[in-house]
């Protein structure tokens, strides 16, 4: 995307996008590195009680979890403003993931390769309600493990679902996937306009 001036108007848009996937695969990490403002987190520390719940055995040191949302903001250009809203992983939280994605235009699903069939209810979710979605491969240590066909293909997506890489605690990889998810979304918009009805 690049940076233009402002629409004669002086419009500003702003825009939802929604960043979800499995527990501890870096959403409030990735909302925290892109957003301008102090991200709002609903961080708490974990407890015995989510022992035999919550399966930290890939995330050993992962010590706290959110609990309703994480939420940030990032300019991506003069008239563009997108506003993040994170899930809580956990399956005891995803009650609220419908009162989240009201009003998105879009969402993020960021995947750990270790532990894939975590985003599979993310994925599954997005389809149910038609909210296009790319997925984002988190390189942790910034090493990417697999080619984002072979995870396309081990997800069993569309060909037209973007996969790509990013480093979730990176600021232009996180932005670079937000640009485009962006792109992606006004792509599908532009096609379905002009498609015969």
């Amino acid at each position: 995307m690049s940076h233009r001036p402002p629409a004669p108007s002086g419009r500003v848009t702003s825009a939802k996008i929604v960043i979800a996937g499995g527990f501890g695969v870096g959403k409030t990490t990735l909302v925290g590195s892109v957003s301008e403002i102090t991200p709002l987190t609903t961080e708490a520390i974990m407890t015995s009680a989510g022992v035999g719940v919550d399966d930290t055995r890939q995330v050993p040191g992962k010590t706290t979890t959110t609990v309703a949302m994480d939420f940030g903001r990032i300019s991506i250009d003069r008239d563009l403003i997108l506003y993040l809203f994170g899930t809580p992983g956990q399956t005891r939280f995803w009650f609220m993931w419908d009162e989240l994605v009201r009003g998105a235009i879009g969402a993020v699903v960021l995947v750990d390769t270790r532990r894939l069939a975590d985003c599979f209810a993310a994925i599954d979710f997005f389809e149910h309600r038609r909210l296009p979605y790319l997925v984002a491969i988190n390189c942790f240590d910034g090493m990417q493990y697999h080619d984002p066909q072979d995870v396309r293909e081990a997800l069993a997506i569309s060909s037209d679902v973007p996969v790509v890489a990013c480093d979730a605690r990176n600021r232009e990889s996180t932005k670079h996937v937000l640009i485009s998810l962006v792109e992606y979304v006004l792509t599908m918009r532009r096609s379905r306009a002009v498609a015969p009805a």
